[in-house]
């Protein structure tokens, strides 16, 4: 499955050990979605579509209220880069 340059950007620095932090609102529905490396940096090419989009593909996941992180089928719709660790 093609997945698009942008998605391919987020994927890859969630697989490079980076997390996704969501703001809910009082009706429990994601407002916000801020995409941070593994230094702590704030991604801004992410927004609240390319997050929905990627979790319907399933590459992104949440388990037990901590950050979205990516999944094992996330590391399969990645492309292999040199630098990914």
């Amino acid at each position: 499955m093609d997945i698009t340059r942008a998605e391919q950007r987020v994927l890859h620095l969630l697989a490079q050990g980076g997390w996704i932090e969501v703001s809910k609102s009082r009706a429990a529905r994601i407002e916000q979605a801020r995409c941070r490396t593994r230094e702590g940096h704030v991604y801004t090419g992410l927004d609240l579509r390319l997050f929905r989009r990627l979790r319907r593909l399933r590459a992104i996941a949440s388990s037990g209220g901590r950050p979205y992180r990516i999944t094992a089928r996330g590391l399969a719709l990645v492309r292999a880069q040199p630098d990914n660790r």
